[in-house]
């Protein structure tokens, strides 16, 4: 047996405004949907070759740290301006690691615990 693919899946009490914000942050691109006529129940997001899934959960947790996601980018300070400029909150602005990546830390509208890396150059 053999894992061929995981993406993490997020979940929220007010879906359009959690997918809204990933489509502004991070250009998201919305792949697929589920739910009724009305509204959706899940809505699968894109990133590149990175899949994000955002689920409606009515009883979902708001506050603490119930995830991290880590996005690996191509411009670290850029997608934190993005980010910024999409209404994200700020945990820690971009810095070099000790290990040779930059990485910053962010919040989305949920809460959720966000990084944003690059890899170190060749």
């Amino acid at each position: 047996m053999a894992v061929e693919s995981l993406f993490p899946i997020l979940l929220t009490r007010d879906l359009p405004r959690l997918v809204s914000f990933y489509e502004s942050a991070l250009h998201g691109r919305v792949d697929y949907r589920f739910g009724s006529a009305e509204e959706d129940d899940y809505v699968s997001l894109t990133f590149g070759s990175a899949s994000l899934g955002i689920g409606r959960d009515p009883d979902a947790a708001t506050s603490g740290d119930r995830v991290a996601l880590w996005f690996y980018v191509d411009d670290v300070d850029a997608a934190f301006e993005r980010w910024r400029e999409a209404g994200g909150a700020i945990s820690s602005p971009p810095a070099d690691m000790p290990w040779g990546e930059r990485v910053a830390q962010v919040r989305d509208p949920d809460g959720n615990l966000v990084n944003l890396g690059a890899r170190p150059a060749a």
